[in-house]
């Protein structure tokens, strides 16, 4: 389960800098009961210019504080995050609306969106603000279909802190995300040794979190096909949003890097033998480099073939 901030509950709704420092300490303490389950907060690095009285922003209220307190408000804020918007998935021509406030390009919005793609995503809000209220029904309009969207929503510790409890148990290693994802994406066809360049590594949680989510994506898209084998409404906002653009999450390698990396990208094909896969197309994962490597294009009959989940192969 993923947490993040709820940007619109800041919405010059203090009446004073005093009574926003008690709503700010509380999601700081509530941000340090999560690391005792492994999960950080995230945020938005433009929360930061959120009014929160009628007169100032974050920023400018945060100076009220104390050192010690302001250095760690704003080093979460503006320098260590987590930062949703690094990995996000909604575009912004995606429409989310609640009770006919746009919510696109909001942590709601995004949310809404994972939630949607079968990520768990749940929002915290500041305990005083017009957001006191679970779940939260997101209306997202896309093409000529409307659906309904609910993202579950906290503002006090001990909801959070059942929620954490009940969710799925955190990823501990590379062994286990094997594992769990060769389980969970039946729609993906895993080659034997495709998690192998992971081991000697040093594990990182985050990182983890992150192929699971670009897996699962994998696995919805390879199963977004009309009978005619087109893509469906879901599957066309699949590709839009996660295989195209600048941000995109799937890209294809460079035609320099197919040739000089040529021989890195080809894999041992996963059922036949004497066989092999040039498989530049591949997922990322920034923090640390590493990357997914699968077959391409995604087809109703071919299988959708992962061969390869470890560091970048393409490196100078």
């Amino acid at each position: 389960m993923e947490v993040l901030l709820n940007d619109l509950s800041l919405h010059g709704q203090f009446a004073s800098i005093h009574d926003f420092q008690d709503a700010i300490r509380s999601i700081m303490r509530i941000r340090k009961k999560m690391w005792q389950y492994g999960r950080e907060l995230y945020c938005h690095r433009n929360v930061v210019l959120a009014k929160v009285t009628y007169e100032k922003t974050m920023q400018q209220a945060v100076k009220y504080f104390d050192q010690n307190e302001r250095r760690a408000i704003m080093g979460w804020l503006t320098q260590h995050g987590p930062f949703w918007e690094d990995s996000r998935s909604h575009g912004p021509d995606d429409y989310f609306e609640f009770q006919n406030q746009i919510v696109t390009d909001t942590a709601l919005g995004e949310a809404a969106y994972r939630c949607f793609s079968g990520s768990e995503y749940q929002l915290i809000s500041l305990a005083t603000s017009d957001w006191l209220f679970t779940p939260i029904r997101v209306v997202w309009y896309r093409d000529n279909q409307i659906t309904d969207i609910d993202v579950f929503n906290h503002w006090k510790t001990n909801t959070l802190e059942t929620a954490l409890q009940a969710s799925s148990p955190l990823i501990q290693s590379w062994e286990q995300l094997a594992f769990i994802m060769r389980s969970r994406c039946t729609n993906l066809t895993f080659a034997t040794d495709s998690f192998k360049p992971l081991q000697g590594h040093p594990f990182v949680s985050s990182a983890a979190q992150r192929i699971v989510e670009l897996l699962q994506i994998l696995d919805k898209s390879k199963s977004c096909f009309d009978t005619h084998g087109q893509r469906t409404v879901e599957g066309q906002d699949i590709y839009q949003n996660h295989f195209t653009g600048d941000k995109a999450w799937f890209t294809d390698s460079s035609d320099t890097e197919k040739i000089e990396f040529k021989a890195k990208l080809t894999f041992n094909h996963p059922e036949r033998e004497s066989e092999t896969l040039f498989c530049t197309w591949h997922g990322k994962i920034k923090t640390p480099q590493l990357r997914i490597h699968f077959s391409f294009p995604i087809s109703v009959n071919e299988p959708l073939y992962v061969v390869y989940v470890g560091p970048k192969l393409t490196k100078r």
